[in-house]
């Protein structure tokens, strides 16, 4: 299996973390299931209709989505043969890039072919004649270029100091010395927030606390979990640990064992 992730280009850098590419041709087994986590990040997806559906909780995918944020742990399988692009986006993409309202994709996705076809583009048509990797996700960028040059109005300056400054401070910032700085009612800013977020900022708080102490635990940046659990003010271990299955799936010993598995955010169940 062959991962990489790589920079998006410089006139992108503002709305996408990162792409990633995944691939396998291993004919030794069957089928591969991965196990998505909670990260604070909307994302694309996309898989050659040639390689093969994508399943979540055994129900068939679009071969090309985009999905809203997750507040849970979710699972993907493929077949034993797939050529796969990922895009994480910043928190606020599907405002700023596409201009959905982010809660109604929030654990859910939908199909980007359509929403390209509403635009005039043939996104399938293009990705499929593209061919190599790399040329398609020169077509993607084209189309998400094009989508940011329509829809500059939906920018909101405010709610990019926000999500920067509960990213910056790992979930421990007070919400509410946060509105009062923007000059925001408290339901003003929730609504706001969940329009370019899909979640409350205290979720989103909850996600980043969880992701600052992720990050920690793949750089081997702790000696014991209780050290973690504190330096993350978490009330204490079993607090910590039941945050961690709600947004991954597994108790953080588990998540440890099968690190060299490990994409980002996206890791291989092993039986």
């Amino acid at each position: 299996m062959n991962y990489r992730q790589l920079s998006p280009p410089d006139y992108l850098k503002s709305y996408i973390r990162y792409f990633w590419t995944l691939e396998s041709d291993d004919a030794d087994v069957f089928s591969r299931s991965f196990r998505t986590i909670a990260e604070g990040c909307p994302g694309l997806i996309f898989q050659s209709p040639d390689k093969g559906p994508m399943y979540q909780f055994d129900k068939k995918l679009p071969h090309i989505f985009i999905y809203g944020q997750s507040t849970r742990h979710a699972e993907i399988q493929f077949g034993n043969v797939f050529s796969t692009i990922g895009i994480c986006f910043f928190p606020n993409a599907l405002k700023t890039i596409f201009g959905f309202d982010a809660h109604e994709l929030t654990d859910d996705c939908t199909c980007l072919d359509l929403v390209a076809r509403e635009d005039g583009f043939l996104l399938s048509e293009q990705l499929l004649e593209a061919g190599s990797l790399d040329h398609q996700m020169e077509v993607l960028c084209a189309y998400l270029l094009f989508k940011l040059q329509k829809n500059t109005r939906f920018e909101d300056e405010a709610m990019q100091f926000a999500i920067t400054r509960i990213v910056q401070t790992k979930g421990n910032i007070s919400l509410k010395e946060l509105q009062e700085y923007l000059q925001l009612s408290e339901r003003s800013f929730e609504r706001k927030f969940k329009q370019y977020v899909g979640i409350s900022p205290k979720l989103f708080s909850r996600i980043s606390r969880f992701q600052a102490t992720l990050n920690q635990i793949r750089f081997g940046q702790h000696n014991r979990l209780t050290d973690l659990a504190y330096a993350n003010d978490y009330a204490d271990q079993s607090h910590f640990i039941r945050s961690f299955k709600e947004f991954a799936g597994c108790s953080p010993l588990q998540y440890q064992k099968q690190s060299m598995q490990q994409v980002e955010n996206f890791y291989e169940k092993v039986v």
